[in-house]
């Protein structure tokens, strides 16, 4: 088992699928004109693109021209929130509402409209990462232009109340926005019945390849340039179209869509499985709830251990996992998911996230739950704090 990688990192990146590949391979060299040029070989890649916006917004319950092709998840948060700020500014409202375990592209371009005199407000989660929508509906006043909260949580698998969030914010006149990026392709998604104003998502997530992604706007809602130059995308984004990518991605969006339910419930129960073997580790913990949870999200903390050692030995060990976002894994710091949710420093850095694929096996599910307990014996073995904590000196955190 362990003479190949069981890649169990799947809410970093997915494996792109031999369909969408092969859905990309004819942009190269066939279809290869730019979609803005007027001659035929460039109208062929404009009905291309075209095609491509109408398999997407079939797959999210929207029209074409609400879907604007982007770089990826990160641009179309950035430009979401960034268009919802200033058509809100237009009007004279300037406060936004989000969470405190949203993804760093929600959080940064949050961070940064503060410090050009938005006001930021960011709710707490209970111990499972889950948002009460009352919340939601009591923070919201006057002056709030955006609510802003991810569908399915990157670290933990929460899946938020998105469809009640998104009620709320209509009943008041306020415009939402989710980070599908984790729950595009694995969740049903339907914007017009979940009340959804704004949606980001991106390709690598759900088999798709890398650096493409969406933006979905509501008819009506206007969006701000963050990337100026051309007239593409209806001058809402500027650039030439990767449109082998773009092909590559609906073509993947919309197998993840036809295989959902079927992938979803084989999921889970490997999910389960693997939330039971490692439950048998003493003194470890789930994070995030087993009900409202993504189906091939698990997320455990071991107290007496790093994660970061951790992660070296299972790959030792040919298992390919995370301690959490993979755009954070080169911090030191804790991550902000984790302690929102309640968890002590100490106890944070010794997170494993583990991500499954419709690929994964019962094979390689019951291979990493012995290799997991191999690992986490063998670190506590040398941990002088677990010596500490086994002696009495130190108190556990984790009962």
């Amino acid at each position: 088992m362990a003479n190949r990688t069981i890649y169990l990192d799947n809410a970093a990146t997915t494996k792109t699928s031999r369909r969408a590949i092969e859905a990309m391979l004819p942009y190269f060299d066939g279809v290869y004109g730019n979609p803005s040029s007027l001659h035929s070989a460039g109208q062929a890649a404009a009905e291309a693109l075209q095609n491509a916006r109408e398999r997407v917004a079939a797959c999210l319950g929207c029209t074409a021209r609400e879907i604007t092709f982007t770089s990826g998840g990160s641009e179309a948060d950035n430009q979401a929130i960034i268009s919802a700020a200033k058509r809100g500014e237009r009007q004279g409202k300037k406060r936004i509402i989000s969470t405190k375990i949203e993804h760093h592209a929600v959080l940064h371009t949050l961070k940064k409209l503060e410090s050009e005199g938005f006001s930021v407000t960011l709710l707490d989660v209970d111990g499972n990462g889950l948002l009460d929508p009352q919340q939601v509906e009591d923070a919201i006043s006057a002056d709030t232009c955006l609510v802003t909260v991810m569908f399915a949580n990157n670290e933990i698998g929460t899946v938020e109340p998105i469809a009640e969030i998104g009620a709320i914010c209509r009943r008041k006149g306020v415009l939402f926005h989710t980070d599908a990026v984790q729950a595009v392709g694995h969740l049903p998604i339907d914007v017009s019945a979940q009340n959804i104003d704004l949606l980001s998502l991106s390709a690598h997530k759900f088999h798709g390849p890398k650096g493409v992604g969406v933006l979905y706007a509501r008819k009506g809602v206007p969006l701000t340039n963050v990337i100026e130059g051309g007239a593409q995308e209806r001058g809402k984004r500027a650039g030439t179209e990767n449109l082998p990518a773009i092909m590559g991605m609906a073509s993947a969006l919309e197998d993840a869509c036809a295989s959902l339910e079927g992938s979803a419930k084989k999921l889970a129960a490997l999910r389960d499985r693997l939330i039971a073997g490692l439950s048998e580790i003493p003194r470890s913990v789930l994070n995030g709830g087993r009900e409202r949870r993504l189906p091939g999200n698990v997320n455990f903390c071991f107290e007496g251990i790093e994660g970061e050692s951790l992660l070296l030995l299972l790959d030792d060990k040919g298992i390919a996992a995370s301690s959490g976002s993979a755009c954070t894994s080169g911090s030191l710091d804790p991550s902000h998911v984790l302690l929102a949710i309640g968890r002590p420093h100490e106890i944070a850095h010794g997170s494993l996230r583990l991500t499954l694929s419709e690929e994964t096996t019962e094979e390689e599910i019951e291979y990493t739950i012995e290799a997991v307990k191999e690992v986490v014996a063998y670190l506590r073995s040398i941990s002088p704090v677990w010596r500490d904590l086994q002696s009495g000196k130190r108190d556990y955190i984790i009962k």
